[in-house]
């Protein structure tokens, strides 16, 4: 599998959480105008796109709908992208221009820490390098075991102390190590912190001086690593770390098993922090390194769900032409409009509803087998026996002339009375015309109401 392949596969959910429902959306519309971007801009805040970042994307695609004089809405989809793309990049390779270079990677406890170590270290190993590893983690138990497993795998030195030592010592250790090896580069592991604990904080502290006094004029990443799947609290616990230790780029694993990928866009905008590896897979060479458009053609490229799409559209759309009429006659006959407009709302809808239920078909196979011309087995009548029926008297003279005297003195009056009482009792039968007026109209209060909403919000400074 390439490496385009991996990130396409690894994007695969958060691709149908966020890319399927644009696609749809965007079929949904036949012409672009406000109510498209505001869509769009509800849609990517659903995929923790976040809201700031989601109206960045949307003003940014607005100036480039005029500048290029787009028209048409499947073609969103291209400039949504080339944003997205523009957007990520810069800052995605590490910094390895000294000899030796530093890295230090820290994070919660369960993100992935002395994996994505491993990852790493097996990485630069493949391009040559010479890599050194430090267990600094030596609280948790069986950290320094683990990291052990992955130099093995590796096959990069590590250097450790037993459970319990100062890890401001390893990363001495380490340096001193990768001095004597002329290692290219050290990792040093670090325990699972917070944030808001003071002590830990201050001993990470500790470390990054230690670097710093041992190795005055080496390049030195500090990564903090990420777990995707906990969508905007990852947001967060950027913002607080690179707040308290000095961040320079971010490491957000297992992307494969997310629909909440969006978060790298959230990442990236709004703490400025460029993203150096995405995880997305368990095997040794699934954290691949980080390449902004190549991550916006993987999270929209939805080709294969287009097709599907317009193919059910189509299916839909004939459905509903073959049956509309036969429904609404049907309905109008019941005089129960509101199942017809139930319906008829679905229909519109249809275009954004992927996965949508046939239409009623009980209610059609009811109506068809109402309107079937029942057949009559001969052989059946054959078998039965005969029956006489008694002939009927043939009415008389004088039956006849009474009949006719009594049509003659019924007045005019009446027949019309007769028919405005059978008027009034008929159903009335909304026009297409009605319907359609009718349909505008509920569209228009709609979208006052929801303006109205947005002003709400924009007056009392929230969004929700």
């Amino acid at each position: 599998m390439g490496f385009f392949d991996k990130i396409k596969e690894g994007l695969r959910k958060t691709r149908e959480n966020i890319s399927g429902s644009i696609e749809s959306m965007l079929h949904s519309f036949t012409k672009i105008d406000e109510e498209l971007f505001e869509e769009l801009e509800e849609l990517l805040v659903m995929g923790d796109v976040g809201i700031h970042t989601a109206g960045r994307i949307c003003d940014e695609l607005r100036v480039r709908v005029k500048k290029h004089g787009v028209t048409d809405p499947k073609e969103v989809m291209g400039l949504l992208k080339e944003t997205v793309a523009d957007l990520l990049s810069g800052g995605e390779e590490l910094d390895l221009s000294t000899k030796p270079t530093a890295i230090l990677v820290i994070g919660v406890n369960g993100v992935g820490k002395t994996t994505t170590i491993g990852k790493i270290a097996s990485r630069l190993k493949s391009e040559g390098k010479t890599v050194v590893l430090g267990a600094a983690d030596t609280f948790r138990a069986a950290a320094i075991d683990q990291l052990e497993v992955w130099a093995d795998r590796a096959g990069v030195a590590i250097v450790k102390r037993p459970e319990g030592s100062d890890p401001a010592s390893v990363v001495f250790d380490t340096i001193a190590k990768a001095k004597s090896m002329d290692a290219d580069v050290l990792i040093c592991d670090t325990a699972g912190r917070l944030h808001n604990k003071k002590n830990l904080m201050d001993e990470l502290g500790k470390m990054s001086r230690i670097i710093d006094r041992e190795l005055p004029d080496c390049a030195k990443e500090v990564l903090l690593v990420l777990d995707a799947t906990t969508g905007q609290n990852a947001v967060n616990q950027a913002r607080e770390f690179k707040n308290a230790a000095g961040i320079t780029g971010i490491v957000l694993t297992k992307l494969d098993g997310t629909a909440k990928g969006g978060v790298v866009l959230a990442i990236r905008e709004e703490l400025q922090l460029p993203v150096k590896f995405i995880g997305v897979g368990e095997k040794i060479d699934d954290l691949q390194p980080f390449d902004a458009r190549a991550f916006a053609e993987a999270l929209f490229d939805n080709k294969q769900v287009d097709e599907e799409t317009a193919n059910r559209i189509a299916e839909q759309n004939a459905r509903y032409d073959a049956y509309g009429e036969l429904i609404e006659e049907d309905s109008a006959a019941d005089g129960d409009e509101d199942d017809w407009n139930t319906w008829t709302a679905m229909a519109e809808s249809q275009e954004q509803i992927v996965e949508i239920e046939d239409p009623i078909e009980e209610e059609v196979e009811d109506v068809l087998a109402a309107t079937e011309t029942p057949v009559i087995d001969e052989s059946e009548l054959e078998d039965e026996e005969s029956v006489d029926f008694e002939e009927e008297e043939a009415p008389s003279e004088e039956d006849l002339q009474e009949a006719e005297e009594e049509t003659e003195d019924t007045p005019a009056e009446e027949h019309a009375e007769q028919e405005a009482e059978e008027a009034e009792e008929k159903p009335h039968k909304e026009t297409r015309e009605e319907r359609k007026a009718r349909k505008e109209r509920e569209k228009a209060e709609k979208r006052a109401e929801k303006e109205a909403r947005r002003e709400e919000r924009r007056a009392s400074g929230r969004w929700f």
